[in-house]
């Protein structure tokens, strides 16, 4: 319970930070990928993933995203909704977004069929994340 609380508390600064940066650098060119922004001593979040089965139909999830076979996103339980964050496994790194809550039981993070086909992860495994960051002006 802890663990989540603080991640909720970074995620929320994380969040803030983005928008004030966003703002103040408004007139930068929009088809920049944002950098990763890097986690407390430089490096990367380490976390528990599993890939979640695809749905036979388009659904909302509770972050109002449609959900269908082709989605790409995440499913965590405290990070803000659409917050984008860059997820990596081996030597793939995508950028996505949080897109709904929750996670399949012994994992931190619920990976879209699509999202875990990109990356190529099958079952559970542990991933690397970061906060993505809004571009430099």
């Amino acid at each position: 319970m802890l663990r989540l609380l603080a991640l909720a508390a970074v995620a929320l600064l994380a969040v803030v930070v983005t928008v004030a940066l966003k703002r103040e650098g408004s007139d930068s060119s929009a088809s920049a990928l944002p950098a990763a922004a890097p986690a407390p001593g430089g490096g990367w979040y380490k976390a528990r993933a599993a890939a979640l089965p695809a749905p036979a139909k388009s659904r909302p999830t509770d972050c109002s995203v449609a959900l269908s076979a082709k989605t790409v996103g995440v499913m965590h339980p405290v990070l803000p909704c659409r917050a984008q964050l860059y997820v990596e496994f081996g030597k793939v790194r995508v950028l996505t977004r949080v897109i709904g809550r929750g996670s399949p039981a012994r994992s931190e993070f619920g990976l879209t069929k699509a999202l875990a086909d990109e990356l190529g992860l099958h079952g559970l495994a542990q991933i690397k994340w970061r906060f993505a960051a809004a571009p430099s002006p």
